[in-house]
Order: structure tokens, then C-alpha cells, then sequence
């Protein structure tokens, strides 16, 4: 049974572009240097022919884990979201209990995540610990340094 992941529509749309980008330019691309290598003679000995395939074979693997996900992903509806409890696609507000630092992000799927963006994982430590909460709740998160504690200050829906 493969493992249903829940995207936005611009995550879905974004992975479905990378698929087409290395089945219509990067699989030519790698067939071509495999035609090149393969006119050089003696495949016995010959490194780059031996490079060609290992990406051949590195980029088919990749478009099938894409495609799995792709066929395994589930878009969702952002208008059907319930800002009471933190879920994917929630905007969370935190603050550190200890340092005071007040935080924002969005939880998103693994995939997606972008800590530039200010988008982290649902699987994510930090994800994990937020999920189902709810504004006011004080949450423990084990982070690399240790424990730390989290309060909610506020929960909005997406925001793109």
C-alpha cells in the first residue's frame, strides 16, 4: 500500500513539471551521450559510456519516485480547512517559552518544505509537535539542542 501525500495544487503542479522537464529534455539529453560514448569503440573499456548509464539509470529512478508520488498525491482543498487546529497547510504563530522568539510557519508536505519559505514538514519534529493543537496550547518539541517548549499564539489557513 503506498503512502497517500496531500500537496497544494502548486506543490502537484510544480513535481508534474519536473517530470516532464527530465523526460523531455534530461532522458534525450543522457540518451544522447550514450549514442556519443557507444560510437567511441570498445564498451569494455570505455568510462564514458559507463558514466552515460549510471545517470540513465539514476534519472529513471528518480522520474519513477516521482511519478509514484505524483499518482499517490492528493490535492487539498484549501476552502474545506479548519483553522482551530493546527494541520497540513496551517500557518502557525509559535514563541520559544525560553528565549521569547515568536516564529511563523507553514506546514506543508514533505516535499514542499522550504525553511527559506518559512514551510516545514508535517514530518518534520516541529510538525509533528504542532499538529492537532490548538491556539494557547504549550507544546514540547525535542529539537537537535533538546527540549524545547512552544506556545501557539495564532493559527490561520494558507496563505500561499
Amino acid at each position: 500500500m503506498s503512502k497517500i501525500i496531500y500537496l497544494t495544487e502548486e506543490g502537484y503542479n510544480k513535481l508534474k513539471h519536473e517530470v516532464e522537464h527530465l523526460q523531455s529534455v534530461e532522458r534525450p539529453s543522457i540518451s544522447r551521450q550514450i549514442a556519443e560514448a557507444r560510437d567511441k569503440g570498445d564498451l569494455s573499456e570505455n568510462a564514458e559510456y559507463d558514466a552515460a548509464k549510471e545517470a540513465q539509470g539514476l534519472l529513471e529512478m528518480k522520474i519513477a519516485k516521482l511519478q509514484e508520488t505524483l499518482r499517490n498525491a492528493r490535492i487539498i482543498d484549501q476552502s474545506k480547512l479548519d483553522s482551530d487546529k493546527v494541520q497540513i497547510l496551517s500557518t502557525v504563530k509559535i514563541q520559544n517559552t525560553k528565549t521569547k522568539a515568536i516564529m511563523d510557519y507553514t506546514l506543508v508536505a514533505e516535499t514542499e518544505a522550504n525553511l527559506k519559505e518559512k514551510k516545514i514538514s508535517v514530518s518534520s519534529p516541529i510538525g509533528k509537535g504542532l499538529m492537532g493543537k490548538a491556539k494557547g496550547d504549550v507544546v514540547e518539541i525535542i529539537v537537535p539542542n533538546g527540549v524545547t517548549e512552544f506556545k501557539i499564539i495564532d493559527i490561520t489557513g494558507f496563505e500561499g
